[in-house]
């Protein structure tokens, strides 16, 4: 019964034909009663007033106004001036107020996609998100991360990764190496012998290079080149060069077992110190203490501020001492031998009055040349082993422990520790014939560097610590910038040092 109640409420809504009941008097009606009409109008306009006596109404022809409004100039007493200023809004209980929101509000909603526009617009989400849109989650209140669906690929996150591996990022990845030489030299007639020494670098910026009978200067600064001295017989050769520390003097080794001093700047000759027996193949600077090293096996002390340089004589090698260093801190005498030895000496004569190892290792295969101390572990040794070996083999001299040995593949020739790194510079010969940086202390490859055609004899390290050069039997010397030092760092060590010269100076 409630719904055709319902249906009859409606209806007497929606009916707009039917007399409207309890309405008030339009404005023409109201103007009209009040100005006093004749009687015939007002007995029209009381007949139209009165909406109880709707029933005896008649909308024939008779009862239309004889005038139009607007048809001619004159207008119908009582009518509205203008047509629809008027409105009417008639009162209405609740529940016709609800039907009819309820009604508007059906009207106004918008029409259902179809289902074939449902998934057009589908398709085109996935197309360009990767994923319906209608299913994503922005904000999670609880539980695990949601992954991405496979093979999606967010947009700003490849474009962060290009902008972020671009070279103007601030991020550094890594130090740059050039992989090709910064200048190549020609070395006529250098020798091609593994156990000789045949370049150094000084500490006022000068290469020294023993070609055949002779020896040159380099300046690197100013490219100057100068012949120091020649060997007089043409059989003779030059099989060894070393500088002092302070780069003024050169220790030259030949192979006539003589140890000959020459001042660099006068180019002259200070001394010819003979105490071997056959050719110097290796020297090293302790202060005023030059040691050399000979075929014979020995090695001696030389003091060259004294008549007497012969100061004492080092007995260990069986065979030609091809590798000689002295420690940073002067403490220790590194050298290695044909007979696959490495001694350490100490600088200091022990109780019995005799110079006797502190360390002999044994562990390498062939002849040991290269020999190099860590500069800033007084106590750590590196050595390389021949063709047979090919190891380079990190010692703790104290304990007498081998900390590392690394299978190189190739012959090492010579091994150089980097000042500005840590890291170590090893040359090779067969049969790779390259320069390779190692990190330290996992000896994990940093780079490979090659050019050479022929084996590496020899390196040696600019005073700076950022270039190092080859001497190879394929008769040329390549500068490498290896180890350069990052431009920020070189300027803080500046400015340390030139802090440390002037409070020294202050005090």
């Amino acid at each position: 019964m409630s719904q055709f109640v319902f249906e009859t409420d409606l209806n007497s809504i929606i009916k707009l034909d039917a007399p409207i009941t309890n309405a008030p008097l339009a404005r023409w009606q109201r103007k009209a009663k009040e100005g006093g009409s004749t009687s015939g109008n007002t007995s029209a306009n009381s007949s139209i007033i009165s909406p109880m006596k709707a029933s005896n109404r008649s909308y024939g022809p008779s009862k239309t106004p004889s005038k139009i409004p607007g048809k001619t100039g004159h207008k119908m007493q009582g009518t509205p001036s203008k047509a629809g200023v008027d409105r009417f809004i008639s009162s209405r209980n609740s529940m016709q107020m609800d039907v009819a929101s309820f009604l508007l509000s059906k009207e106004n909603e918008p029409t259902e996609d179809s289902p074939t526009k449902k998934e057009q617009q589908k398709a085109w989400a996935m197309n360009l998100n990767g994923f319906d849109v209608e299913e994503a989650k922005i904000l999670r209140l609880g539980g695990k991360l949601q992954n991405a669906p496979e093979g999606y690929q967010n947009n700003l996150k490849v474009l962060y990764s290009q902008l972020k591996s671009t070279p103007g990022s601030s991020k550094k990845v890594g130090r740059y190496i050039p992989s090709m030489p910064d200048r190549i030299l020609d070395a006529p007639e250098i020798r091609n012998d593994y156990y000789l020494n045949l370049i150094d670098w000084s500490s006022q910026n000068i290469l020294a290079v023993a070609l055949s009978d002779s020896v040159y200067l380099w300046n690197y600064i100013s490219g100057e080149i100068v012949l120091l001295m020649q060997m007089e017989h043409s059989e003779d050769y030059i099989s060894s060069v070393s500088w002092i520390k302070e780069g003024n003097y050169l220790a030259v080794g030949t192979s006539n077992s003589e140890v000959q001093l020459w001042d660099v700047q006068q180019q002259k000759c200070l001394r010819n110190m003979v105490s071997h027996l056959s050719r110097v193949g290796a020297l090293s600077w302790n202060n005023h203490i030059l040691s050399s090293g000979s075929r014979t096996g020995h090695i001696h002390h030389h003091d060259v501020r004294v008549a007497e340089h012969h100061v004492a004589t080092l007995e260990g090698h069986t065979q030609e001492v091809s590798g000689l260093k002295w420690s940073p801190d002067g403490r220790y005498l590194a050298g290695g031998g044909n007979d696959n030895l490495v001694n350490v000496w100490p600088a200091v004569q022990g109780d019995s009055g005799e110079f006797s190892p502190v360390q002999t290792f044994t562990q390498h295969l062939a002849a040991v040349k290269a020999v190099a101390w860590c500069p800033w572990q007084s106590n750590v040794l590196a050595t390389g082993g021949g063709t047979n070996d090919r190891h380079i083999r990190i010692w703790n001299v104290c304990s007498g422990a081998c900390l590392n040995a690394i299978d190189t593949h190739s012959q090492v020739c010579s091994i150089l520790w980097s000042s500005n790194y840590r890291e170590l510079i090893s040359g090779h010969g067969f049969a790779q014939n390259l320069l390779v940086v190692w990190k330290y202390p996992t000896m994990a490859k940093v780079t490979e560097l090659k050019g050479h055609t022929v084996r590496v004899l020899s390196l040696a390290m600019s005073p700076d610590g950022s270039r190092v050069v080859s001497a190879s039997a394929d008769v040329t010397l390549r500068l490498w910038k290896c180890i350069e030092m990052d431009p920020v760092k070189k300027k803080e060590k500046e400015k340390a040092a030139s802090n440390k010269s002037i409070i020294h100076q202050s005090i």
